[in-house]
């Protein structure tokens, strides 16, 4: 019998059939989420940054005068508050924009507690939160999430996270908000949607940061959400600007919108107020948003910081483009100034942090280390869209992406598809590499955010040594660029011809919007790509997408062991 493999398979990338899936489990929201945040505590509650005896508390005061107000907080173990185990008083001042956070300690490990506010005669919404665990456990689930994009969309991934009463925690992969404008992008879809952003401008400003995150957190999707479950966040670039990187961005023009390094701690002020966060230790930078949370003898959580502490700046289509005229320029970016070894992502502090965090997982004998991280780490090549993309379809998407024309030319060239991604930095990717080879002990699992797009990856060193899984989650709301429309009606094609021409990809899908949920026990792990069927009405339909199992190889790195919900194409291509 003759055996055809993915590499064979699909010599022209054709429009595949709806993949099967199976509908969502019924969930019951956490009811104290019910009623809809207003008054004093007109943006809800949150809690996040969990620790085995403490937890991150949030709320803001909303005032009419202007004065501070002073706020107190209780956390119980049960939702009527008949047995209290911690309580405070806090001010809510204009310096922090009215927000208020708490770090309640002296807690149980792995325990669930509900907490509240009151300012005056008024109490808060009640939130639940929960504690890391110690010692042994059998189980631990995460919905992962990210590209929250209020123009383009209902947030119904979040009222979908908001209904499950079996997390651990939502860990959030950036992203949470855009800084973009009403003429910006989603700007179109805003109006439509009656989802415009405030303030109408793009946010440079510290005022304007706060207005944007206040809008976010008056969604009543995003209010149940954080009232239901602790977070575990990052950030990626669309909280400061695109593209950002150690000394700017993309989006931001010093000519007109002033010095990158004011704007920049302008964004990160609003971030720490109005996010469920704990503050940088003494001595640490503000961009030093990068974490380690121990979940009992089972794994261990690192959540990277890969935008505004080392980044080196990304290269750029439309001026790589012009220095590449004949094979031998390709092949010297290809090996000589993509490897540049200088060019850097995380940095020797974050480098050796992540040392430590995965030597200590590996001492106390758990299975797993769990990654969340912004940006895609699997290696991707550009397949060649120059025989399938016209000059019409080239125009339409340069409305879109001024980058357009100059991708399409480069995907010719045999190169990595995502400059922003890990693919742009390949000696900083190795450096990550040799940290999780030399002080894990395998078991490897990244989850991605970014790209608004399903993935389901192996991850390789440049040696072909298996280092583990990837698992990329599609967006809250924001578009994708291998969605049906995308690429004039071709942008299925395009994600069926990515996971041809990549060895390393084993499923690709723009469709659908959703998120990630993970389930690690210690024989394996299963992820469920959860999605909604609209996010351009509150009314929608939830169903599950696919879902992979996942097993330590003999090497002892993760590996997909099998896969359910996709299409023929698609399985074939797995």
């Amino acid at each position: 019998m003759a055996f055809i493999t993915r590499r064979k398979a699909l010599q022209t990338a054709l429009l595949g059939g709806a993949a099967a899936c199976s509908t969502a489990p019924r969930l019951t929201p956490f009811t104290a989420t019910s009623a809809r945040a207003g008054g004093v505590f007109a943006h809800g509650v949150a809690s996040g940054d969990p620790g085995p005896d403490s937890v991150v508390i949030w709320t803001r005061a909303t005032t009419q005068d202007g004065r501070a107000v002073p706020v107190s907080w209780e956390v119980a173990a049960d939702p009527a508050f008949a047995d209290i185990r911690a309580r405070g008083e806090a001010l809510a001042a204009p310096g922090a924009d009215w927000t208020v956070k708490a770090v309640p300690d002296g807690l149980a490990p792995g325990a669930t507690y509900y907490y509240r506010f009151r300012a005056g005669q008024t109490v808060s919404p009640v939130g639940r939160t929960r504690t890391l665990p110690a010692g042994s456990i059998e189980r631990a689930v995460f919905a992962a999430v990210s590209c929250s994009n209020y123009p383009f969309g209902f947030f119904n991934v979040y009222d979908q996270i908001a209904r499950r009463d079996d997390l651990d925690a939502v860990i959030h992969l950036g992203d949470y908000l855009y800084e973009y404008g009403h003429d910006g992008y989603g700007g179109e879809t805003g109006a439509r949607l009656g989802r415009a952003h405030d303030p109408a401008h793009e946010t440079v400003t510290l005022e304007d940061y706060r207005r944007r995150h206040a809008q976010y957190k008056s969604d009543p999707a995003a209010q149940a959400m954080h009232a239901a479950h602790p977070m575990i966040m990052i950030w990626d670039d669309h909280e400061t600007a695109n593209n950002s990187w150690r000394d700017g961005a993309e989006n931001h023009d010093p000519e007109t919108e002033g010095d990158w390094a004011a704007r920049k701690r302008a964004a990160l002020q609003a971030y720490y107020e109005w996010m469920p966060v704990r503050e940088p230790g003494p001595g640490q930078a503000r961009e030093a948003l990068f974490r380690a949370y121990s979940f009992g003898d089972l794994l261990t959580l690192t959540a990277l910081e890969t935008r505004l502490m080392a980044r080196a700046r990304q290269f750029v289509y439309s001026e790589i483009i012009p220095t590449l005229k004949t094979p031998a320029d390709v092949a010297r970016f290809r090996e000589e100034i993509l490897w540049d070894a200088s060019r850097e992502m995380l940095g020797a502090a974050q480098l050796d942090y992540l040392d430590r965090a995965f030597r200590r997982s590996t001492a106390i004998g758990q299975p797993w280390r769990l990654v969340a991280n912004q940006i895609i780490m699997a290696n991707v090549t550009a397949p060649d869209l120059t025989p399938h993309v016209g000059e019409e379809d080239i125009v339409a998407l340069e409305k879109e992406w001024d980058q357009a024309r100059a991708f399409v030319e480069f995907s010719a060239l045999g190169l990595p598809a995502n400059l922003d991604a890990w693919d742009g930095y390949p000696a900083a990717r190795e450096r990550f590499y040799d940290v999780a080879r030399n002080s894990g002990d395998g078991g490897l699992i990244v989850l991605t955010g970014d790209t608004h797009t399903w993935w389901a990856n192996d991850l390789a060193a440049r040696d072909g040594r298996r280092m583990g899984v990837e698992l990329g989650t599609h967006s809250v709301t924001s578009p994708s660029p291998y969605r049906k429309s995308f690429l004039g009606g071709k942008g299925a094609e395009y994600a069926l011809l990515t996971a041809r021409e990549n060895k390393a990809v084993r499923y690709l899908s723009g469709e659908d919007h959703g998120y990630v949920a993970l389930e690690l026990r210690r024989d394996g792990a299963t992820a469920r790509f959860m999605a909604v069927d609209t996010v351009e009405s509150p009314a929608y339909n939830a169903f599950e997408k696919a879902r992979f199992e996942i097993r330590r190889g003999r090497d002892g790195a993760a590996a997909f062991a099998s896969a359910k919900g996709l299409s023929f194409k698609e399985q074939w291509l797995f």
